[in-house]
């Protein structure tokens, strides 16, 4: 449950041990004009009010000295690391096993497997053996040689890829950290303050968790970047992707964090605190009540049942999914299995992992996408070509199919566990039929295999694709007749059918999913599946959304996958309402000339019922 925030006090904070040495800043005078109220737009990473005092944490990385080694010292030094190793992996454990859910974990597991890596270790040990450089200075230097494979120039743009450059930044400064003996960024505090950085890792992050932080606020990250990951987790307010908040803000400053709104306050006035302190304690009864009906069925007002599952990309979400009130995973993302390594992952590896999720979510299916890699998605494992536009070029099943062995490694995997419970394999960016009976061939030959060896699996694996290419939603009734379901995955659909790049801030707001060409789509895809009898399903950032959820019930889609935290109020939405109001405006909204007017459609119809859900509280005028 959210915790209950302690009473606002607004002197600044005693800090008991400080990482490193910090500036503490005077405070401003009257006169100052920085003393002036001002909201600071970002990105809401954690939904919560808080009200307290900003304890600002500069950009401090792990410091280094740069030296060469003499021929003698080489196995000292690679003996240095493999006990920094050991080290850094214990503080993650550490840390790991402050936490009641199993969120964190799964993020630090990530790191804990990342610290093993062959692709930084091998890099390492020629630093050391070959360029003859000391511990330090040979894990930097192989840190940066991994986060140059990332190609920022093409890819930072996309969260994806931003995301994993942190993971690797994160991991060697971990172990930069335990070789140095430094200690972390995170200072303890001893009073309730509020975190503001650059950014924070999942470590950091998570060694909060018996700290009185109020919440957190990063210059930058997403909504599913590892700060907000972990902020949920806690069950604290955040706000990320505040540009140039370590200069808007000053240690002692009292602050507002929003998550709901995406927003901070700096320097609030006195009715800013009683109607923030007033919002956090309508959205801890708000979020109280949803987690408490988590167990009530998936149902319309009417009584037709919603199928609400999750999209998870480690294997201990699962766990945390079937806390939220899924019905299973209908998106297992396989890509980490590829990032940040040199060697591709053998068929017993992902059997192993893959088997720890099905196991932990039966009697509830699993669905399990085959490796998307290419595009937007990096994995040092293949070697990609240049493209002048990667969203357009080698990826996804297209990738699998010119690397059968590999792609075959990961269908033997899949085969295997689907032994243990309900599997279904996914493929994804199909755009040919030919694509689809080329995988289908694929899959019956590693089923072949598989029984070859004497391993058991399933009598029979339903074979699907995701529908994001336009071509292929304008072509669902010819893939209906061999594909075993749809998959509707919106994010790449809105993006190839609008021709807007996903990972574009300046066009972002045009990318909506309520625009009517989109509906179109959807409803093409949902009519596909319906005559002839396949299921289907959407598993895009649109299923997380009130508004267009119940969009989608009205053009015939009953099975929703999203981010396990959005489950609740998503099922809170769809009792609300019927489909057959639902099919009312969704017919309106298909006639529509544009997203504008389908968002003011549907608010008419349904804003008023969800606006706890959409304000994130209760009994808010």
């Amino acid at each position: 449950m959210p915790k209950t925030p302690p009473p606002i006090k607004t002197p600044p904070p005693s800090i008991k041990t400080p990482a490193a040495p910090m500036s503490v800043p005077p405070p401003p005078s009257s006169g100052d004009a920085s003393f002036e109220r001002r909201v600071v737009k970002g990105i809401a990473g954690s939904p919560g009010v808080a009200v307290g005092t900003a304890l600002v944490i500069g950009e401090m990385r792990a410091t280094y000295t740069r030296r060469h080694i003499h021929t003698v010292e080489m196995d000292r030094e690679l003996a240095r690391v493999r006990a920094g190793v050991d080290g850094a992996k214990k503080s993650l454990r550490e840390v790991a096993a402050r936490f009641s859910n199993d969120q964190a974990p799964a993020i630090l597991d990530a790191y804990v497997l990342m610290l093993d890596d062959p692709l930084l270790h091998d890099r390492i040990t020629k630093k050391i053996r070959i360029e003859k450089k000391g511990a330090e200075w040979a894990v930097a230097s192989a840190c940066e040689e991994i986060l140059r494979l990332f190609t920022p120039g093409k890819n930072e743009r996309d969260s994806y890829i931003s995301e994993r450059r942190h993971d690797v930044e994160f991991v060697c400064d971990r172990l930069l950290r335990a070789l140095t003996g430094e200690s972390t960024v995170v200072p303890r505090l001893d009073r309730p303050m509020i975190l503001i950085a650059r950014d924070l890792s999942p470590a950091d992050t998570a060694s909060m968790v018996r700290e009185p932080a109020l919440a957190f606020v990063t210059e930058v990250g997403t909504r599913t970047s590892h700060t907000s990951i972990m902020a949920r987790a806690l069950e604290i307010p955040a706000v990320v992707g505040v540009a140039d908040v370590l200069n808007s803000v000053r240690t002692g400053d009292t602050i507002i964090v929003d998550g709901l709104r995406g927003e901070i306050t700096v320097h609030p006035e006195e009715t800013d605190v009683a109607n923030a302190n007033a919002r956090s304690a309508r959205y801890l009864a708000f979020a109280r009540g949803l987690l408490e009906a988590r167990e009530e069925p998936s149902i319309t007002a009417c009584g037709s049942p919603v199928t609400l599952r999750a999209n998870v990309e480690l294997p201990a979400e699962a766990v945390l999914a079937l806390d939220h009130g899924a019905q299973g995973i209908g998106l297992y993302r396989t890509e980490f299995l590829y990032i940040d390594r040199s060697t591709m992952p053998t068929e017993d590896e992902q059997y192993e992992i893959y088997r720890n999720v099905v196991e932990a979510v039966s009697p509830h299916p699993v669905t399990l996408r085959t490796f998307d890699i290419g595009g937007d998605k990096f994995a040092s494992t293949f070697q990609l070509p240049e493209e002048m536009n990667p969203a357009l070029g080698l990826r996804a099943v297209r990738l699998a199919l010119s690397q059968p062995e590999v792609f075959m490694t990961q269908l033997r995997a899949m085969v295997r566990a689907s032994a243990h419970g309900d599997v279904k394999i996914m493929v994804p960016m199909v755009a040919s039929i030919h694509e689809l009976r080329a995988v289908r061939r694929l899959l019956t030959r590693a089923i072949e295999e598989v029984r070859a060896r004497g391993l058991p699996c399933a009598s029979s694996i339903l074979l699907g694709m995701m529908v994001e290419v336009p071509a292929a939603a304008v072509m669902a009734d010819v893939f209906a007749r061999e594909a075993d379901f749809f998959s509707l995955g919106t994010n790449d659909l809105i993006q190839y059918a609008l021709a807007i790049d996903r990972g574009s801030r300046t066009l972002a707001p045009l990318a909506s999913p309520f625009d009517p060409s989109i509906l179109r789509l959807v409803q093409i895809v949902a009519r596909a599946a319906a005559s002839h009898a396949i299921p289907v399903s959407l598993c895009g950032a649109m299923a997380s959304d009130p508004l267009a959820a119940a969009l989608l019930l009205g053009l015939g889609v009953r099975d929703l996958s999203m981010e396990a935290a959005a489950i609740p109020e998503i099922k809170a939405a769809i009792r609300r309402i019927s489909i057959e109001e639902c099919t009312a405006v969704a017919d309106e909204a298909i006639a529509c000339d544009s997203a504008d007017a389908v968002e003011q459609l549907v608010a008419k119809h349904f804003a008023t019922r969800f606006y706890d859900l959409l304000a994130g509280s209760v009994d808010e005028a």
